[in-house]
Order: structure tokens, then sequence, then C-alpha cells
């Protein structure tokens, strides 16, 4: 039995996660936290990075420097409207974002987050893993498959299982490593 669409499943869940990870603000400037953000521009909703060149010249800084100066005030409310936590400061020319030290308390709330993302994400891997093997499982009760061929299956199923369970780990524990040492 070919497990390539469960793998595929699991895989796209660490993307995600991955995303979900770059777009959590851990005191360090990351160009990522805007990727969610979009601004008016000329009636079509368009993500800041279209239409602004994105730079982070300090650890605590990004400047966004539109490519169109009509659009400085439309990023600006953007970024208010947002729920990033950051007060733009624009200077007529560029949108400076400056991040605060976090507080160990703050560290703290951004590591439980961290957890519960990936937590959700294992939930998202068992899921999967319990569709291959009811599939599997279903094949063998039509007869496309033997016994030994479902045993076999569910264990490679597990055993891809535990391989991403084990990715996701690694994934959270770098972030909240990054988190921390900030």
């Amino acid at each position: 039995m070919d497990n390539s669409h469960i793998e595929e499943k699991m895989s796209k869940t660490i993307s995600v996660l991955r995303e979900n990870l770059a777009e959590i603000r851990a005191g360090r400037a990351n160009p990522a936290i805007l990727n969610k953000i979009k601004v008016d521009y000329y009636g079509v909703p368009t993500p800041i990075n279209q239409v602004a060149g994105i730079s982070v010249p300090e650890a605590r800084l990004i400047v966004i420097q539109p490519w169109d100066a009509s659009i400085l005030k439309e990023i600006e409310k953007e970024i208010l409207k947002s729920d990033i936590g950051i007060n733009p400061n624009n200077d007529g020319r560029v949108i400076r974002l400056a991040f605060p030290e976090l507080t160990e308390e703050r560290r703290k709330e951004i590591v439980k987050e961290v957890k519960k993302l990936g937590e959700d994400a294992k939930v998202s891997i068992r899921s999967v893993r319990r569709e291959g093997i009811d599939e599997a499982k279903e094949m063998q009760k039509e007869g496309l498959i033997s016994e030994d061929e479902l045993r076999t299956s569910e264990e490679s199923i597990q055993k891809l299982t535990d391989k991403k369970i084990a990715e996701i780990d690694t994934e959270i524990e770098n972030k909240e490593k990054e988190v921390m040492s900030i």
C-alpha cells in the first residue's frame, strides 16, 4: 500500500506549523510577522512585501519603505489594525517598527503559545494517521490487501507518525530556545 499521500498531508501540517512559528514575535525583528497584513492598493488587497521594501537594519527594528509614497498612511493604518502589538513610526518616507525588549512574563506566554501550536500540529498528525489506518483496514475488509499487508501498512504509518512528531518537537524546542534566549 502506498502511503505517500499520508506523508504529504503530514508534511503540510509541519509546513503550516513552521509558518505559524515564523509569525510569532520573539523580541527580534522578523519580517514574517507582516505576512498576513494586506493594504488596499488601487482597490486590491495586497501584501505589504509586494508594495514596499522591507528591511531589518538592526535586531529590533523593521523598516518599511513603500515604492509608492501615497500608500504610506494606508500601510500605517493596516499595521495599527493588525494584532502584532507594535506601533508604527511614520516619518513621511518610511515606517519603522521598533520591537521592545520582552519581559520574562511575556516570554513565558509566548512559549505557551508555541507549545499549543505544537500540540495542535501533533493532533493533526495523529488524525492523518488514524485516517490512513482506517483506509488500510477498509482495503483489507474489501479483500484488496492481506492481513500481513495491513499490519505492514499500520507499522509504516506509525513509523511515519513518530518521525513527524519528532520533527514537530524539534521545531517547538528551537522556537522555545529562540524566545527564551533573546
